[in-house]
């Protein structure tokens, strides 16, 4: 583990240094396979730019190893940096609630661990209020419970190089993915379409 002598309280969970592109916000999700996910953002209309990574977990700078390891209480996230004028905080949450099937929070395909659990991690009040209406809607349209948490976003790690826009530079098969905004093509995970 990548762990230091820096308290977690202070470092782990605290807030992002980093700020998004003048005229742009953050939003960040969790939903499984953080690669599908990605891509899913990627194609959204409005989207500037994806990173994969972790959040909510207790040590600094974990690696994928330590987050997989389902101790450091991370989640597998997509950080999505989009431009407000051209693509609402909702239309985000449209995209995930259309690609997930939030029934459980620590299963989803074939991707089982706290690390990916179903997450909304909000930066700002407003996006919290929209999350949380958006939610509302989604289970009267549902039978089973949504298991989605809703929290503040804490410190976003920027998960290692190789994760990166992995699906769209061809991911475990060579087979690239379009990121082409409002591209509808089936996304491949691996031989199979999720």
């Amino acid at each position: 583990m990548n762990q230091t002598s820096i308290d977690p309280s202070l470092t782990s969970q605290g807030n992002n240094d980093d700020t998004p592109l003048p005229g742009n916000e953050f939003a960040q999700f969790s939903a499984g396979c953080f690669w599908v996910y990605e891509l899913v953002f990627q194609r959204v209309q409005g989207v500037t730019q994806t990173e994969v990574g972790y959040s909510q977990g207790i040590i600094h700078d974990p690696s994928y190893e330590d987050v997989c390891s389902g101790t450091t209480g991370h989640s597998a996230v997509v950080r999505v940096q989009y431009d407000p004028k051209s693509c609402t905080y909702e239309s985000l949450l449209d995209a995930l609630w259309t690609w997930h099937n939030p029934p459980t929070i620590y299963c989803h395909n074939k991707n089982v661990g706290t690390q990916h659990r179903s997450g909304i991690y909000y930066y700002t009040p407003d996006q919290e209020k929209v999350a949380h209406e958006s939610l509302a809607r989604k289970q009267q349209q549902r039978k089973g419970k949504i298991m989605t948490e809703i929290l503040r976003a804490k410190r976003f790690y920027r998960a290692e190089d190789r994760h990166q826009q992995y699906l769209s530079k061809g991911g475990e098969f060579g087979r690239d993915q379009s990121t082409d905004k409002g591209c509808d093509h089936p996304i491949y995970l691996s031989s199979s379409t999720v």
